[in-house]
């Protein structure tokens, strides 16, 4: 499975890959129908010092697409949160699948 990775206002991190890796590859292991996945880190200026570091993962599967986003004020966190929400609908498309069969 490929796995691209994009910075915007974010200077690439091999640590900050290898956290997101290591959350797709979980994802992959429960449900094998994932074919590809796109993750963008980007900063934004914020009013508040909880948010402004964006992670968005975006997964390519049967049917649309799945996409989480979310905004913390350290990209683990936005990762961690991303990651939870894309298993959620992962579980929930994973459900239909089996429901036409």
């Amino acid at each position: 499975m490929q796995i691209n990775f994009e910075y915007d206002n974010v200077a690439a991190s091999s640590r900050l890959e290898e956290m997101a890796t290591k959350r797709i590859n979980k994802l992959v292991d429960k449900y094998d129908f994932i074919v590809r996945a796109d993750v963008f880190f980007k900063t934004e200026n914020t009013s508040s010092k909880d948010t402004g570091r964006i992670c968005n993962i975006r997964l390519s599967v049967p049917g649309p697409r799945l996409f989480a986003e979310a905004s913390h004020e350290k990209f683990e966190m936005s990762i961690a949160e991303a990651y939870n929400d894309l298993d959620k609908q992962l579980r929930k498309k994973k459900e239909k699948m089996k429901a036409k069969q």
